[in-house]
């Protein structure tokens, strides 16, 4: 009897270990499963714009396909407005080349437009961001200068002749590594004729909007102090007192800064029309002159996104702003195929609207 109980307990205890470990794993392995379905669900959570540029209260997107789709919080759209990270968190705005167009526009646009408006002599309005563009289009005529190029950023008059006192833009050449930067400032222009309105194009790294090839596809020289594609720079605009101040940044470059003021013009006689204007907007008959007070009077407000400037009409129609490029008849997945968009990713985006500004219900209401 003691001889079998002795041989009975070790085998029980064995029989117990295994059960006890079999249990222990059967445990472990639940708990990882566990952890996998949880790290599975989070991976799967949607980031939107609104985590990572928390404003969108003060803005209504307007997507590449024409459409309002108003206050943008927890909203994503994957072929015009969705979020990236490389690292860090961007909020994408992607146009094609072709497709349907917000308001007059001849050019699509994923972009933000401010939901009220505010008038420059009484304004003290902020817009800041940082960005940096993906892709400019792939096609284009380069002997037109909007060709290859993508707006990011404005000021737009809600109100008249709805022109824009300020447009930044960023323009690459195909086959060069650099790009430039520039921004624009739009007349007022006198009378009830718009048609003779120009811009004048101002370089903050890189070459002006002026600066064209000299054949469709004979490009000029690349801009030694350009911006790469995936190279970040940011903006400030600051209107205060009548007075339109912007500052450009971008680690390993020069910071620039500039002064408009958008209450007295500087361009009210055909004499004052710059040289720059004289060979690229006089030749094709937009040679007028600004009312003297400018933007004086006219609510003004901030736009932020992706404006592409390449778009398919002939240059024979303009040759500033009709690129002639590749639209596929407006398919928007093919021209996102072979590189027919603009697309430009934002971060850390921020504005201040004065307690002047009111309601710009109006804007949207005459272009939607």
């Amino acid at each position: 009897m003691t001889k079998k109980f002795i041989t009975f307990v070790p085998m029980f205890s064995l029989v117990g270990v295994l059960l006890l470990l079999s249990s222990c794993n059967n445990k472990k392995e639940a708990s990882t499963t566990e952890i996998e379905t949880l790290n599975n669900k989070e991976a799967q959570k949607t980031i939107y714009a609104s985590d990572i540029t928390p404003f969108f209260d003060h803005w209504k997107l307007i997507l590449g396909d024409g459409s309002n789709v108003g206050i943008a919080n927890n909203f994503e759209n994957k072929d015009f407005f969705y979020t990236a990270n490389d690292g860090e968190d961007w909020v994408v705005y992607k146009a094609p080349n072709g497709g349907d167009t917000h308001g007059t526009s001849n050019n699509t646009r994923t972009e933000l437009a401010q939901q009220k408006k505010w008038y420059p002599k009484t304004a003290n309005d902020k817009l800041t961001t940082t960005l940096k563009v993906m892709n400019v289009s792939s096609t284009g005529d380069a002997r037109v200068a909007a060709s290859y190029s993508v707006v990011v950023g404005q000021i737009h008059s809600a109100d008249k002749h709805e022109n824009e006192p300020l447009k930044i833009f960023y323009k690459k050449f195909p086959g060069h590594s650099k790009g430039s930067v520039f921004w624009h400032y739009e007349i007022n222009t006198a009378g009830d004729d718009n048609a003779k309105r120009w811009d004048y194009s101002t370089a903050v790294w890189g070459n002006d909007f002026s600066v064209v090839g000299t054949d469709v596809s004979t490009y000029p020289e690349e801009p030694e102090d350009g911006i790469a594609l995936g190279e970040a720079f940011s903006y400030e605009i600051v209107v205060k007192d009548g007075v339109m101040n912007l500052k450009f940044t971008s680690e390993g470059h020069e910071t620039k800064t500039f002064a408009k003021n958008l209450i007295v013009s500087e361009y009210t006689t055909t004499a004052s029309i710059p040289e720059q204007t004289q060979k690229l907007f006089v030749p094709i008959g937009q040679d007028g002159v600004e009312r003297e007070n400018a933007y004086a009077g006219e609510g003004l407000f901030f736009k932020l996104g992706s404006y592409n400037q390449t778009n398919g009409k002939s240059p024979e129609v303009n040759k500033n702003w009709c690129s002639g490029a590749e639209t596929h008849g407006g398919d928007i997945q093919k021209q996102y195929q072979d590189g027919n968009y603009a697309e430009v990713w934002f971060k850390e985006a921020n504005i201040y609207v004065s307690e002047a500004a009111v309601s710009n219900e109006g804007y949207f209401t005459k272009n939607d």
